[in-house]
């Protein structure tokens, strides 16, 4: 039986990490079994840059919190290693870079995550984090938003070219 001290630790865990997981917009539970501490100094690096925060956990405490945040499906992958991201207002970070990471190193392997207080499958992960970062979806918008108006402007500026040039030639006769 664990002494009133530790019982009083691991339920405190649990509540920060049930608020951790409700104050997530996006989360992703990762096996990092076999990582060295070089590339995984790097992956938190990268994680620490983008504003997510990622924690090991045991699974015990996250499937505890998991159940008290409404994300039950979490817990049927917790077993061995275990990691989780979470971003609080980039839905997509987390997922981009660590599945990025999980194709470099064989060993490392996104297990579930979730999105809005929904679990989601593997697949969507994948695509999320296919997803361009939000600098460069921004910048795609921009430039579609922009062509008409340039098409314009250019067609515009070809009408008066072509009209100066038909003064210029009825002034020359």
């Amino acid at each position: 039986m664990p002494s009133e001290k530790v019982l009083e630790q691991k339920k405190q865990a649990v509540t920060e990490l049930t608020e951790t997981l409700k104050g997530a917009c996006a989360g992703v539970v990762v096996d990092y079994k076999g990582t060295n501490v070089t590339d995984d100094t790097i992956l938190r690096k990268e994680l620490r840059e983008a504003g997510v925060k990622y924690t090991v956990v045991k699974n015990t405490l996250l499937r505890f919190a998991a159940k008290n945040a409404g994300l039950d499906g979490l817990c049927d992958v917790l077993e061995g290693t275990t990691a989780i991201a979470v971003s609080s207002d980039d839905h997509v970070a987390a997922a981009r870079i660590l599945g990025k990471f999980a194709e470099k190193h064989k060993n490392f392997s996104v297990k579930s995550g979730f999105l809005d207080n929904d679990v989601i499958s593997l697949d969507k992960i994948e695509s999320l984090a296919k997803l361009p970062s939000r600098e460069v979806l921004l910048a795609t918008v921009c430039n579609v938003f922009n062509a008409p108006v340039s098409a314009f402007a250019r067609v515009i500026q070809a009408i008066v070219d072509k009209q100066s040039e038909t003064d210029s030639a009825a002034a020359e006769a």
